[in-house]
């Protein structure tokens, strides 16, 4: 994880990273927190807007190579600067494992298997999986961020939490099951000179 902090004062000593120190503010990427945190809520929107953007190009057997490509960029880019925050592992820590798990699948089936046989699948159903988790995360920080779903669920152990989450679980398993069912475009390979 790569996290710098700005120093205040004593700016000859030697600062351990990620520990904070008085009269400091953290800095990551060279960005206060703030705006890190803008930037990462950006390309997490982008990876999921894209993310939608591919999964109705798979209903329609269509493949969206640019579109793909920067679903599976961003995403994988939500993950990565999901860990930089300087919090302790936790849940969401965990789904971005997951995450990148499934991304990783569904890229060595995208771009080294050409989604042949066996690969269409385990591509379709790990990009739906990727963007279920990014959608769902996304779930929990609007229970937690937005004041209207924060008073329907404050400590997200109410039941429109629940119904929310379950909603997306089912709206993507559908989804799912759809795109695995009707995704099988012909990949053509590149001419040759």
């Amino acid at each position: 994880m790569i996290l710098l902090r700005l120093q205040a004062s004593n700016a000859g000593s030697i600062k351990q990273p990620g520990r904070a120190h008085a009269g400091e503010a953290a800095m990551i990427l060279g960005m206060t927190l703030a705006s890190f945190t803008q930037f990462h809520v950006i390309i997490s929107l982008i990876g999921i807007i894209t993310g939608i953007v591919v999964v109705l190009g798979m209903l329609n057997a269509k493949h969206l190579p640019a579109t793909t490509a920067l679903f599976l960029i961003t995403t994988v880019a939500t993950c990565v600067t999901g860990f930089m925050f300087p919090t302790p592992f936790d849940p969401p820590a965990a789904i971005g494992c997951l995450t990148l798990a499934f991304l990783v699948l569904a890229m060595v089936a995208l771009y080294a298997y050409k989604l042949a046989g066996a690969w269409r699948g385990a591509y379709v159903i790990s990009s739906i999986i990727a963007l279920y988790f990014n959608c769902f995360v996304l779930a929990v920080q609007c229970f937690q961020k937005v004041a209207f779903f924060h008073a329907l669920a404050p400590t997200q152990k109410e039941p429109p939490f629940a119904a929310a989450q379950a909603v997306l679980l089912v709206l993507f398993i559908g989804l799912g099951i759809a795109a695995f069912k009707r995704f099988k475009p012909v990949i053509r390979a590149p001419a040759v000179a």
